[in-house]
């Protein structure tokens, strides 16, 4: 069985550091990874809203700068 990466998968891991925690969000076709903190306090979708959101822009500035248009099937 083959374990291709599928366009708009994404790869997500908590790190609690002392009050925050960081959330690290990676495209798994491309590669592509962004960060984001929050206070601990805050909700995992919150945080995992941010950082998804953060990534999908990311993508979206590299296709701009690469001239390739956005992915439909991006979330």
């Amino acid at each position: 069985m083959s374990r291709e990466p599928n366009s708009g998968e994404i790869y997500l891991e908590f790190r609690s550091i002392g009050r925050q925690v960081q959330v690290i969000a990676m495209d798994a076709a491309t590669g592509i990874e962004v960060s984001a903190f929050g206070p601990s306090s805050a909700s995992q979708t919150d945080l995992k809203r941010i950082a998804i959101r953060k990534l999908q822009r990311r993508i979206e500035l590299e296709r701009e700068a690469a001239g390739t248009g956005s992915d439909p099937t991006l979330y």
